[in-house]
């Protein structure tokens, strides 16, 4: 790929911070998935129900600092401070720089680190 994944991430993750659905949603690619294992495992697609997910993300688990960031073999992990802890996620882009998948979930060590 001829982008930065890192790079990529941080503006996911900023655009998450400053609540801008918008922004969230044009990085992702069309036939983006969100799979999510906060309160439940599910998995979102279709931008209308990303944008539902969105809305409620942002209301229910705001995110504030970065964690951790680094790169795995099939995108970016990225690891942020919620107000219930620290939760990772991980994202997989596509050949155009679009996220392709997002997966997110607790971080292991977040009940170490206690509520933000």
């Amino acid at each position: 790929m001829s982008f930065d994944l890192m790079a990529a991430a941080i503006d996911w993750l900023d655009a998450y911070r400053s609540g801008d659905i918008e922004a969230i949603l044009r990085m992702c690619a069309d036939d983006a998935a969100v799979h999510c294992g906060c309160g439940g495992a599910k998995t979102i697609t279709g931008k209308e129900g990303l944008r539902a997910y969105w809305v409620e993300r942002l209301r229910e688990y705001p995110a504030f600092d970065l964690d951790n960031i680094q790169p795995t073999c099939v995108g970016t992990l990225i690891s942020y401070v919620s107000r219930d802890g620290v939760v990772s996620a991980v994202l997989t882009f596509n050949a155009s720089g679009q996220i392709a998948s997002l997966a997110f979930g607790p971080s292991k060590d977040s009940s170490e680190r206690g509520p933000a």
